[in-house]
């Protein structure tokens, strides 16, 4: 004979199916004892264990003087003003509004505002977006796309301040390294010995590069270049690498010559990004170096960018919207669990396209 579940059980189970079947919404308030006591013919004790069960799983909320309710987590999360602070360089671009979407994705379905500021990669607005969240209440962490991590920061102390008053921050594309603070990013290292390395294999020991000077992420592209040019015994010709920083990259024509002069003796470059490559394949071949034919090109982050020339660039993917993601989930563990270490690197890949010339049969 099988036995009966007990009272208190057939509740819970009803009430479960109840709002899993959406017949009871987040928010919305569950019936009062007497209905549930009248529809269920039990006590009130049982009532109250079967509520209290859910209340501890964390399904239903009791409000006192109003009544039971479905958990909204989200609602909750509104009511206590608790948002999160969303820093990034840029608004447009290729790769941003992707991240962006990414992390709203997230913290959307987890019941937390956003708070969107764009620093364009300015101390200065760094510094006042900063300042503001120090003063604003209810932030209960914040995203921060770092500013110019390739030099010196004098906005250092800022971050400190923040954890300071208890407000977890996480990086994401870079890190200022005088910081313990976790990162969300590309390998760029990775990246950097990657695109060197396909080069390689295809015969190219003349391998110049492009690198940005100002940012965290071009150092650290250009390290890789480094390992991947040492292990194969390469020696490094500084004469073809050319730095470039913010301003510099927004006009790039007016450096035509210092491109042109310095990689011309190239038979492949590895560029910083895909816009600096789209311009460099100009540049180039405005003198006659064409891609493939005379100069190979790699570039990262694989956007639409790369394929809008005459060629299609083989480039190193970002993660985009995924690195938003992830760095949406790593803060809010981080604010679950004080300590968390929410740094985590994606692997870099290569997608092979038209602007890479196989040398190696020459």
């Amino acid at each position: 004979m099988e036995k009966r579940q007990p009272k208190y059980v057939e509740l819970v189970n009803w009430i479960r199916e109840q709002i899993d079947g959406k017949k009871f919404l987040p928010g919305q308030r569950m019936y009062s004892e007497n209905r549930l006591k009248e529809m269920f013919h039990v006590s009130r004790q049982t009532i109250r264990h079967a509520i209290g069960i859910l209340e501890e799983e964390g399904v239903l909320v009791r409000k006192r003087g109003s009544g039971t309710y479905v958990s909204d987590i989200r609602q909750e999360n509104l009511e206590n003003k608790t948002g999160i602070a969303v820093v990034t360089t840029y608004v447009d671009g290729y790769i941003f509004p992707k991240t962006i979407q990414g992390i709203e994705e997230v913290l959307f379905e987890k019941g937390y505002s956003v708070q969107i500021a764009f620093t364009n990669n300015r101390l200065s607005r760094e510094k006042a977006i900063l300042e503001d969240i120090l003063h604003r209440n209810g932030v209960a962490g914040a995203i921060v796309e770092t500013t110019k991590s390739g030099l010196p920061n004098p906005n250092l102390s800022l971050y400190k301040k923040l954890q300071q008053k208890g407000i977890p921050v996480i990086f994401i594309n870079s890190f200022y390294p005088q910081l313990s603070i976790p990162h969300v990013s590309l390998n760029d290292r990775m990246a950097g010995r990657k695109a060197a390395e396909y080069l390689m294999e295809r015969g190219h020991r003349k391998i110049g590069g492009i690198f940005k000077l100002d940012d965290g992420q071009g150092h650290m592209r250009y390290a890789g270049y480094l390992d991947a040019m040492q292990k194969a015994g390469i020696e490094i010709d500084d004469s073809q690498i050319v730095w470039i920083d913010t301003d510099m990259m927004k006009h790039l024509g007016e450096y035509r010559s210092l491109l042109i002069s310095r990689l011309k003796g190239c038979t492949a470059i590895l560029c910083y990004n895909d816009q600096i490559g789209v311009e460099a394949a100009s540049i180039l071949n405005s003198v006659d170096i064409r891609v493939p034919e005379d100069i190979s090109l790699v570039s990262v982050d694989d956007s639409e960018l790369t394929l809008l020339g005459d060629v299609a660039l083989t480039s190193i993917p970002h993660p985009k919207d995924r690195l938003g993601e992830r760095a949406a989930l790593n803060l809010l563990k981080m604010i679950q669990e004080p300590g968390y270490d929410g740094t985590y690197e994606f692997d870099a890949d290569i997608v092979v396209r038209d602007s890479v010339r196989d040398r190696s049969e020459e």
